[in-house]
């Protein structure tokens, strides 16, 4: 398989592909995502297109660099993202990393976050060999929060007032996945997984 930093594998199973976020998906993902119900938990994401294509540039960079790497959510049957999962660096040669998703809305509750973050996880623990996995999500997420607790993270503790949106602070929960904690929770669930090189 080729190095993820030359160009991230193509992440498929029956239910969802995952590749890198590229500048076709900026239409989709600004109206899909830039709604109040996703962003209020959220770091800001990009608002315009000279914003997106900043940030995809900047996303390649650092993929490039084995520092971050930034994949775009495809359910069956439909042409365009409708989602993003972020894994990033957080500790040298990628051995602790924190990840964080958004979903447009139509999805919740379909099963596409669970089926994407599988692959994302399959992705962090065997291709870019994380031993640690992170999540902070603020106190009031109960969709976020429930849904690493159904992947089997840990709650790990509350780091209070670590994040400020629109002026004002909040608490949030660390959550934790290990490389163990997933080898044994996910050996039955990722067998029609496929991990390919991009196409040259």
């Amino acid at each position: 398989m080729a190095d993820w930093r030359q160009g991230p594998p193509i992440l498929t199973d029956r239910r969802a592909t995952l590749r890198e976020v590229s500048l076709e998906d900026g239409p989709s993902l600004l109206a899909l995502l830039g709604t109040d119900q996703v962003r209020r938990f959220i770091s800001p994401l990009p608002a315009t297109m000279d914003e997106f294509e900043r940030f995809v540039a900047w996303a390649h960079r650092q993929r490039a660099a084995g520092q971050y790497v930034c994949l775009a959510v495809i359910p069956p049957d439909v042409p365009h993202a409708v989602g993003l999962f972020q894994v990033r660096s957080i500790e040298p040669r990628f051995a602790t990393g924190e990840w964080g998703f958004a979903l447009a809305p139509a999805c919740w509750g379909t099963g596409l976050f669970a089926a994407a973050a599988r692959l994302v996880l399959e992705f962090a623990f065997g291709t870019v060999r994380v031993r640690r996995l992170e999540a902070r999500v603020s106190v009031h997420n109960g969709r976020g929060n429930g849904a690493l607790r159904k992947l089997g993270a840990t709650a790990e503790g509350l780091l209070r007032r670590s994040f400020v949106l629109h002026g004002h602070q909040h608490d949030q929960v660390l959550w934790s996945i290990l490389e163990s904690d997933w080898r044994t929770t996910a050996a039955s669930g990722s067998r029609d997984l496929v991990i390919s090189s991009p196409p040259a």
